[in-house]
């Protein structure tokens, strides 16, 4: 919904967002005793919520404890555009997830592969994409959820 407003997200909305967050698997009859609506209510909200672009996607968390995840911070320059740059990581297959953040680098990339090769092929790609001034990796070595 770039360029469009989207809609007010209330205290209802949040709490039902949160409650995905937590557990995206519970049932439709589960949130609306949660939260005192009925089932079509928290359905509609439901919706609503992925129709405005708030709720982008439905994903899991998980830990084969054979992958090896990492974190990868990215500093552009100009004249290549840090949403260009961000478009084409991307791309990889092995990546997760693309932030743009404030602070000394540009982009925050979350990779996960099944070797130390995965995570360095990703970030040799990465060196390479035209405005890419700069990288700091690191290896998640435990996760705490």
């Amino acid at each position: 919904m770039q360029g469009q407003q989207k809609p007010n997200v209330d205290e209802i909305d949040m709490k039902l967002l949160r409650l995905l967050r937590d557990n995206a698997r519970m049932s439709y009859a589960r949130l609306a005793q949660e939260l005192g609506l009925s089932e079509s209510a928290v359905r509609k909200r439901i919706a609503k919520l992925i129709k405005a672009g708030i709720i982008k996607k439905f994903t899991i968390i998980y830990d084969t404890g054979s992958e090896i995840r990492a974190f990868i911070l990215v500093r552009t320059q100009p004249p290549v555009s840090v949403p260009e740059v961000s478009k084409k990581i991307l791309s990889l297959d092995l990546v997760e997830a693309v932030y743009e953040v404030t602070g000394d680098y540009d982009i925050l990339v979350v990779i996960r592969g099944e070797k130390i090769d995965d995570v360095n092929k990703c970030i040799d790609f990465i060196r390479s994409i035209p405005g890419v001034s700069g990288t700091n990796s690191m290896i998640v070595l435990r996760q705490w959820v």
